[in-house]
């Protein structure tokens, strides 16, 4: 009882192709191999973006400090 045969995860993926069906099951598969390597790009492209602004210091810009009034009107 503690662990799943086999025979349980069979049942199991019957009963999802039977509910999805193979076609929309693809699609899942593919939009998801596709959101894993746009993740995996991602991280690459973050890398080196992070490893240039390390190696590049950037001053912090002036700080304003002035209040705005605002006054909120309501629609009637």
């Amino acid at each position: 009882m503690g662990s799943f045969s086999i025979w349980h995860w069979l049942i199991v993926l019957l009963i999802v192709v039977m509910v999805f069906g193979t076609k929309k099951l693809k699609n899942i598969g593919s939009d998801l191999g596709g959101a894993v390597k746009g993740f995996k790009d991602g991280m690459k492209e973050g890398g080196s973006a992070a490893d240039d602004k390390a190696a590049t210091p950037v001053a912090a810009p002036a700080v304003e400090k002035t209040t705005i009034d605002v006054e909120a009107k309501t629609k009637s």
